[in-house]
Parts: C-alpha cells; sequence; structure tokens
C-alpha cells in the first residue's frame, strides 16, 4: 500500500493526522506530510479512514 498526497489540495485540517497519527503530520505550515509513505498492511483500515475523511480529497491509495 502507498499513500498519494497531492498537497495543492491539502487545506490543513488535519483529519488524516487524527485517523493515524503514525503516518501522517502537518508541516510547519499547517499541510499535510507523510512521515511513512508505504504504512504496513496493518494500519490499512486506517489509512483508509484518514484517505475517505479528508474534506480537501487530497489523498488516496495505491498498491
Amino acid at each position: 500500500m502507498k499513500v498519494l498526497v497531492d498537497r495543492g489540495k491539502c487545506q490543513g485540517y488535519g483529519n488524516c493526522v487524527i485517523a493515524e497519527p503514525r503516518v501522517f503530520d502537518l508541516d510547519d505550515d499547517g499541510f499535510v506530510q507523510l512521515l511513512v509513505d508505504e504504512p504496513p498492511e496493518d494500519l490499512r483500515a486506517q489509512v483508509g479512514h484518514a484517505v475517505r475523511d479528508c474534506p480537501a480529497r487530497a489523498l488516496n491509495l495505491g498498491d
């Protein structure tokens, strides 16, 4: 599983960080920052929730 981020779409809501803080963080400007771009499979549910819960649609999953 690979996490894809479109930083141009990110609005800094932080829902991704709330959903999975081991994978997502916000940088100094308040935009999404990946801590792990290929998280382990056991985090798929949490990362999937983060992707679905992004109001700006800035996150996607790839395989």
